[in-house]
């Protein structure tokens, strides 16, 4: 890929770790009520997750390409339905009164390793991230893409996932920021939402 393409993924993977929802709540809680190896374990096991997540989704979109060239058309315009059902899901959520609560999230501080493992698991669970790969992906994927972009892509998504949610558990220990952090999120989801429907637009004149 081009430079420019990769700076494009690289953007949609800052918003999308930004963007609050079920993983960022158990950072939060877990970082709040274990403290920060808890939270760093977390987030460690959440971007290793959303790194295998990224690899074997980009894998299975080129494979699929490859066999049959209407996997693209279908692609395509999939991709832009769910792009635009994320904008407005974002941008509805930006301008309402609900943000993430680690308060409503179960108690307990359970281990390090019980902290990664529930990182892990809520980034391959997922399905908010199954669609976001499915849509995100059809731009930046061909056919003939190597297997080291695909790896690239993987590494580059457990990176920028990975350390984002690791940085939100040492900056919640160093002092007061869930509430900064929460403050936020309303600017977050606004601006996934306008990515969303920039992206769609883009699919849309592709197609």
């Amino acid at each position: 890929m081009e430079p420019g393409a990769w700076a494009a993924l690289a953007t949609v993977f800052i918003l999308g770790a930004m963007s609050p929802g079920p993983s960022l709540a158990v950072v939060l809680r877990n970082t709040v009520s274990g403290g920060r190896r808890q939270g760093i374990s977390t987030g460690i096991g959440h971007g290793m997750g959303f790194g295998i997540y990224a690899f074997l989704s980009a894998f299975g979109i080129a494979t699929a390409l490859s066999a049959n060239e209407n996997v693209e058309y279908f692609l395509r315009w999939g991709g832009i339905a769910i792009l635009l059902w994320l904008g407005y899901n974002f941008i509805r959520h930006a301008f309402s009164d609900n943000s993430p609560n680690p308060g409503h999230e179960e108690s307990g501080s359970p281990s390090e390793g019980a902290g990664f493992v529930q990182g892990f698991s809520i980034a391959i669970l997922n399905p908010k991230i199954m669609a976001w790969m499915l849509a995100l992906y059809a731009p930046f994927i061909e056919a003939e893409s190597s297997l080291e972009t695909l790896i690239g892509m993987g590494l580059l998504g457990m990176a920028i996932d990975g350390s984002w949610y690791v940085s939100v558990a040492v900056l919640l220990t160093t002092g007061n920021r869930v509430e900064l952090l929460r403050s936020k999120a309303h600017l977050i989801d606004g601006a996934m939402g306008l990515l969303m429907f920039f992206f769609a637009g883009v699919l849309l004149i592709g197609a």
